[in-house]
């Protein structure tokens, strides 16, 4: 297993920033989304990238910035549960 190991600062906002040698490994990408999971067992923290789902609708009308972004909530919401 090739590990790689980089300290990192949290921010006030307790972010931080994935490495760029890490992120390349993960294949991980500005838009990408990532799963936080804290492993109690290994008292770990984990970022486990999700895969993207591409969703194509065809609905033959007009549809609402607002029916988008509800759409765009309600996908997320299934990819991180």
């Amino acid at each position: 297993m090739d590990n790689d190991e980089e300290t990192v600062k949290v921010t006030r906002n307790y972010q931080v920033t994935i490495p760029s040698r890490v992120r390349s490994k993960a294949d991980i990408k500005v838009g990408s989304i990532v799963k936080v999971v804290y492993d109690a067992h290994e008292n770990v923290i984990k970022i486990i990238p999700l895969k993207r789902m591409r969703t194509t609708v065809r609905l033959g009308r007009k549809v609402t910035v607002e029916e988008i972004e509800e759409a765009a909530e309600r996908l997320l919401d299934e990819a991180t549960s």
